[in-house]
């Protein structure tokens, strides 16, 4: 397989370095991405990174992911508009096990293959070299006017916010990290994130300068929504590979939910199915749009990736129980089926004021479902909200221990996809 032009038709090449497609035909080639661990999990911004690396290892090469331990301490500047928090050792040490733990499911680390892969971390060649050893060996050969062309330190430079000396130094960091790599594992390309540019060619620059070697680089382009709002955010924040962040029903619901002209461009990202099988399901699509093929395929496939084909199918049961008979009245669901709705938001309020009564403005704020009255107020009078299947038409209705299922449960549903769990306690 063609690497290269594997990705740019599936949409995932923006820059690519002169020599980068030859070399990859020429021989197996060491490549690395780096992740960034502000986090204990990766979320979905990072499956791009991560599914380069799995295309790069079937098409015989050998991935190496940097979990930037070192990094992480510093702070990348790139598409950031103020300078991040650093991070201490001790959370640093937490969140390369949670990340390492995630990346061993998609990569194959059998290091008798030639094309194994392996996971570094830049804190164990920067934790003992020196400040003067670091301006030395690396500052001397990339200049202060070469490092104030990249776009990402001019836009912070012209800022209200401006630039610290430490985020100022972060394209040297990452380029040693290239450099390193080429030195001690012959890496020769690196791969990441378009706004990762700059600082991915000052490590090629690098290792020119300073050893006269040649290294190559691509990036992919940032992953955008049609609708102009942030790829991967949904209301409840960051879409996460860890299922304990996000739960494999919630992360397959934000793929069923894609739109029809993100669904179209998402799955040539991020599905592995052939050109001709993505053509004939948009064909399919376009021939059927409301049976959403796309969207099924797309949530079916990537849902399998990350989580595997038994989570999947406890997300597939849930969705069921959910939305196949939305007709049938919610005491049409066992107790069974209730306990049994894997990844659904489950909340426990108190049986005394159901009991009491309370107003459903209160208990839709008090369990969380909605940050404040005049929010779910606004939901209701919309027609948004429904309790056990049926619409809350008046914001001062009261509720009566009448309406709990099997005497524990309410089945609450804002807008048409979020439903909450609501146990009596």
């Amino acid at each position: 397989m063609d690497l290269i032009e594997e990705l740019r038709w599936r949409g995932m090449i923006q820059d690519i370095m002169p020599g980068t497609q030859e070399q990859l035909q020429k021989e197996i080639t060491a490549a690395y991405i780096g992740f960034d661990p502000t986090a204990d999990s990766l979320h979905i911004g990072s499956l791009v990174p991560i599914l380069l690396l799995v295309h790069l290892q079937r098409a015989g090469h050998k991935p190496i992911a940097l979990i930037g331990g070192a990094t992480g301490m510093v702070g990348d500047p790139s598409g950031k508009s103020a300078e991040r928090n650093l991070l201490s050792e001790d959370i640093l040490k937490v969140n390369l096990a949670g990340i390492r733990k995630q990346l061993e499911r998609y990569l194959h680390f059998d290091h008798s293959l030639p094309n194994g892969a392996e996971i570094v971390n830049n804190y164990d060649w920067f934790k003992d070299y020196s400040f003067l050893h670091f301006i030395r060996d690396v500052g001397k050969y990339i200049t202060v006017n070469y490092m104030m062309a990249k776009d990402s330190v001019k836009k912070r430079l012209d800022s209200e916010v401006g630039m610290s000396f430490t985020e100022f130094c972060y394209q040297l960091v990452q380029g040693f990290d290239f450099f390193w790599l080429y030195k001690n594992k012959g890496v020769k390309l690196q791969m990441g994130g378009s706004d990762q540019w700059g600082n991915i060619v000052t490590g090629t620059e690098l290792i020119r300068r300073k050893d006269g070697g040649e290294a190559f680089a691509f990036t992919c382009p940032l992953i955008t929504r049609a609708d102009g709002g942030k790829f991967g955010k949904t209301e409840q924040g960051n879409v996460w590979l860890d299922t304990g962040r996000t739960s494999c029903y919630q992360f397959y619901q934000f793929w069923l939910n894609a739109s029809d002209e993100d669904a179209q461009k998402w799955i040539k990202i991020f599905t592995f199915l052939s050109q001709e099988e993505i053509n004939l399901l948009i064909s399919e699509h376009a021939a059927k749009p409301h049976e959403r093929r796309l969207q099924k395929a797309l949530a079916t496939e990537i849902t399998r990736f990350v989580h595997g084909e038994e989570e999947y199918q406890k997300a597939i049961e849930t969705t069921e129980k959910l939305f196949a008979n939305q007709t049938a009245p919610a005491s049409s669901l066992s107790i069974e089926d209730l306990q049994s709705l894997e990844g659904v938001v489950q909340h426990g309020y108190a049986r005394e004021k159901i009991e009491g009564g309370t107003d459903v403005l209160s208990f839709l704020t008090e369990t969380g479902i909605f940050p404040s009255k005049g929010e779910a107020r606004k939901m209701i009078q919309n027609g948004g909200v429904s309790i056990n299947r049926n619409k809350v038409a008046d914001a001062a209705m009261k509720l009566d221990p009448q309406l709990l299922l099997h005497e524990q449960y309410l089945l609450v549903q804002k807008g048409k996809k979020q439903y909450y769990l609501v146990k009596a306690v």
